[in-house]
């Protein structure tokens, strides 16, 4: 049974930063894909950051991109997000998610499990 559990979710202020860990078993985790969404109250969930288990290459939402970065340990079978310069925008639920592949990477929909998410929440 595959079970991923988020942390790291908190308070911070807008310009601070928050570092949010993955921790994924039941699974061979080094290859699978490994993406975070994040869902705001009254929107939809949507693609935040995923990295690629055979190369490690990463890709971005353009409203993260150079403010977040994603890593992975598969020797701990754990992925990261390190989120800096936050905003207020960026208050959300996030949760992180598996899959085989790259394919559809950004539609929520074609991920496999997920975890229970984190609470995210940037004050002004």
């Amino acid at each position: 049974q595959v079970q991923l559990v988020e942390s790291g979710g908190g308070l911070v202020q807008a310009g601070g930063s928050l570092r949010l860990s993955c921790a994924a078993s039941g699974l061979t985790f080094r290859v699978y894909v490994v993406g975070w969404f994040r869902q705001a109250p009254g929107k939809e969930r949507e693609f935040v950051a995923a990295i690629n288990w055979s190369d490690d290459r990463t890709y971005y939402a353009d409203s993260v991109k150079d403010r977040f970065t994603i890593s992975r340990d598969n020797a701990r079978n754990t992925a990261y997000l390190q989120m800096n310069s936050l905003k207020p925008e960026d208050t959300a639920v996030y949760s992180c998610a598996t899959k085989r592949d790259l394919s559809d990477r950004y539609y929520y929909r074609r991920w496999e499990d997920w975890g229970q998410g984190t609470q995210v929440t940037v004050s002004s």
